[in-house]
């Protein structure tokens, strides 16, 4: 897969161009919000509670969206809108294809550092 994939590389110019020195901050708060938000869903879901889940993942969906990273849009949107509903099983999976995408988005991130 190449990069597109994963990060829409315009949105970050554009965020770049627009925040300038603020931008770095930007990446950096989403890098170690978004490990915090992985453990957060993993918790929730090892707990049953779907209404936690939800939230964290909708969180997640939220600052993947603001940096473009479009495949983890998908991916919490997914998970988000599963525990709404109240459907936890199977849901470790989705979990674990996020924190793989987020790996993936992670080092495509870097290059902006």
């Amino acid at each position: 897969m190449t990069g597109s994939n994963h990060i829409d590389h315009e949105t970050l110019a554009t965020l770049q161009e627009v925040m300038e020195e603020d931008f770095q901050r930007l990446i950096e708060t989403f890098l170690s919000d978004s490990q915090q938000r992985i453990q957060d869903m993993q918790k929730a879901l090892a707990a049953g509670l779907a209404e936690e889940l939800r939230r964290a993942a909708h969180s997640f969906k939220g600052s993947s969206s603001n940096i473009g990273a479009n495949e983890l849009v998908r991916l919490c949107k997914n998970v988000e809108d599963r525990a709404q509903a109240g459907i936890l099983q199977d849901l470790e999976s989705q979990i674990i294809d996020i924190k793989e995408e987020y790996q993936i988005v992670k080092s495509q991130l870097d290059i902006y550092l």
